[in-house]
């Protein structure tokens, strides 16, 4: 096949011999369970990275949703907000803690938890008697949350704040790491996240009872004795040593990938600045991860819709995404409570996921730029 055939990945692994020396060390030191000196390394330097003392391993970031929710004291009879736009496990660690989503609309131009919505939201189901256990935030394609205005409402009602930073790791906020903000925060290894331990998650707080309760769950609740002893019905959620290694070398790069995420997503906004009708969704925030990058089209200012130039670029073999659907829209919640302004319904019509993967080589992120190039010409 041509390099110029190759499919372009919105986000694939970037991983290389740093990787494979990490791994093949871990192999050959016997750690292969979940437990390990690169296991303790890797929670110490993610925790030292999200600014916080505490940091808990796990093989998922749904995990780590799941296990943070637990830690607030989440449970049946209960409620979360969670934002409408979002990925589908943001919304089932919610249920499988037991408590119930109710669903919030998002800020137009981030995509994140509409900060204004808020605090009717919470007045609302505060009148209403409701016990709502947390508010969950989304940091969305690595831009932060608005957290200067949503945790204060949180505050004010006694709500504890849980973050989804699952695609944020080493973006910030107001001179605050992802992660922070939060009684707990999740964050996501996945291979198509912004580092990668192929599967994999991470619980960060400050809270050291949560912490420690927390990885009690994660190892199958086994207390401290000679046989097997297990005082609570806990999980198999712990992360293995050997995918460990592999985060702790992704996360020496991270940097790296970062910047070079940014810089794909500063050739995109370039490329669209002078364009009518369509916006960079988020901004320009300098402190975001840039994860992946989104564009949002007004047809009726454009001509086209975000659709059509998916179908462009899907025809040339690059891959893009839809914005998320969002969670009222999902049939497995069609049944839940939502407050909504129009939002995330808009983002969902009218917004497109562009490449953004650190491994993209010039030759790709030049061919997906000239691809974009040639439609816009061709749509004037």
């Amino acid at each position: 096949m041509q390099a110029e055939d190759r499919a372009v990945l919105l986000s694939g692994p970037d991983v290389g011999e740093l990787e494979q020396e990490y791994v093949l060390a871990a192999l050959r030191s016997g750690w292969i369970a979940p437990v390990g000196p690169d296991l303790d390394r890797f929670e110490r330097e993610i925790a030292e990275r999200a600014g916080v003392p505490h940091a808990v391993a796990v093989n998922s970031g749904t995990a780590a949703l799941h296990l943070a929710l637990i830690g607030v004291g989440a449970g049946p009879g209960d409620v979360v907000v969670v934002p409408t736009l979002t990925f589908v496990a943001t919304a089932n660690a919610v249920v499988h803690a037991g408590a119930t989503p109710v669903f919030a609309d998002c800020d137009p131009a981030t995509g994140n938890l509409d900060a204004g919505l808020l605090a009717g939201v919470l007045a609302d189901l505060d009148a209403e008697g409701a016990r709502v256990r947390a508010v969950m935030t989304v940091d969305l394609y690595g831009q932060c949350a608005d957290y200067g205005r949503i945790l204060p409402p949180c505050d004010r009602y006694g709500v504890p704040l849980v973050e989804d930073a699952t695609e944020a790791l080493g973006a910030a906020h107001a001179g605050r790491p992802a992660g922070s903000f939060g009684r707990a925060a999740a964050f996501s290894f996945n291979g198509n996240k912004i580092i990668t331990t192929s599967g994999g998650g991470m619980l960060v707080t400050a809270d050291e009872r949560l912490a420690d309760r927390a990885r009690y769950l994660a190892g199958q609740a086994r207390l401290p004795a000679e046989h097997y002893e297990h005082g609570d019905v806990g999980y198999n959620y712990r992360l293995s040593n050997l995918l460990a290694a592999l985060g702790r070398a992704q996360l020496c790069r991270l940097d790296e990938m970062i910047e070079r995420r940014r810089a794909l997503h500063d050739g995109y906004a370039k490329i669209f600045a002078h364009v009518d009708g369509v916006s960079m969704l988020g901004g320009d925030d300098p402190a975001a991860n840039r994860w992946l990058t989104a564009v949002v089209v007004d047809p009726d200012r454009t001509g086209w819709r975000a659709r059509d130039l998916a179908v462009h670029l899907a025809a040339r073999n690059v891959e893009t995404r839809p914005v998320f659907k969002p969670m009222h829209r999902q049939p497995a919640y069609a049944h839940a409570r939502a407050f909504l302004t129009g939002a995330a319904e808009r983002l969902f019509a009218d917004g497109v996921v562009l490449p953004g993967g650190s491994a993209l080589g010039d030759d790709q992120v030049r061919r997906v730029l000239d691809e974009i190039t040639e439609f816009l010409e061709g749509h004037q």
